[in-house]
């Protein structure tokens, strides 16, 4: 199956007093997928904020695979996987 790749960086909350942390989170839908089918799935992912995204884009399955990598080392992500584990 063929996939797309997507970038977003996105605003979660409850880091604190009305605090919030940006960070770039990298999806994975089918070809095909709109823009607005990842949208819905970025507010529906826990801790994000109300106006969460602040910017969606396609990227290569390069620049994919090099951002997941960067994922697993973002303290607040392992942090936010743990909790929810």
């Amino acid at each position: 199956m063929e996939m797309m790749y997507w970038k977003a960086v996105i605003r979660y909350g409850h880091v604190g007093r009305r605090n919030d942390v940006s960070v770039a989170r990298h999806l994975m839908f089918p070809k095909g997928t709109q823009i607005y089918e990842v949208i819905k799935e970025i507010h529906s992912m826990p801790g994000t904020k109300n106006n969460c995204i602040q910017s969606v884009y396609e990227v290569t399955e390069e620049e994919f695979l090099q951002g997941m990598e960067g994922e697993k080392d973002n303290f607040f992500l392992q942090n936010l996987f743990n909790l929810g584990a």
